[in-house]
């Protein structure tokens, strides 16, 4: 278990931080990256948590938005999951610390196929907007997006299952967003040459 006494060490003020493994590397560093982005998304998650919980959207039923709350609640942790994962050096991940599997990814998959069970096939893109429960969960995509193609960056340092966890997430942020739309319906994009 993570034991945290002190957060103002001062050990970043160089410019440096350290790996799990106590090495240290510069800020800038792609594996730095990978899981600031990570976190980033995270607390993009956790705002959609919250605003599910402050407000009520006319709409959207309350079994739907417990629901979400649960399938976000268990995507939270394995974020910090990953992102810890991502803060070890290659081969470096310590024996005690449990990592990720495909059933994650299998998971997001079945998760997303119960819910397009209850929605219409799109015939456009759609704007990323709506109730702010919607907008962020849009938000929180393009972060997971941003996360998958850090990621990419160290494809050979990184685990297929990082790769793919963040990309069936991003999905599933997309996918939970048409979920919670309420009555005010989706904005869908029209071409530039028909509007």
């Amino acid at each position: 278990m993570v034991r945290i006494t002190k957060v103002h060490t001062g050990g970043g003020d160089g410019g440096e931080t350290s790996l799990v493994d106590g090495s240290r590397v510069g800020k800038e560093h792609p594996r730095v990256a990978i899981y600031g982005t990570i976190d980033e998304a995270n607390s993009a998650i956790g705002i959609v948590r919250a605003e599910m919980k402050r407000t009520a959207v006319i709409g959207i039923s309350h079994t739907r938005l417990t629901e979400a709350d649960r399938m976000l609640g268990i995507i939270q942790q394995e974020l910090f999951d990953v992102g810890a994962e991502c803060a070890c050096p290659p081969g470096g991940v310590p024996e005690q610390m449990s990592i990720i599997g495909v059933d994650a990814g299998e998971r997001l998959v079945e998760e997303m196929d119960y819910m397009l069970g209850d929605l219409e096939p799109l015939s456009s893109f759609i704007l990323p907007t709506g109730n702010p429960i919607v907008a962020y969960l849009h938000m929180a995509r393009t972060i997971v997006r941003r996360a998958e193609r850090e990621a990419c960056t160290l494809r050979d340092e990184v685990r297929n299952e990082i790769i793919s966890y963040l990309n069936r997430l991003s999905d599933h942020c997309f996918v939970l967003s048409r979920w919670l739309t309420g009555e005010e319906g989706e904005t869908l994009w029209t071409p530039l040459g028909k509007r």
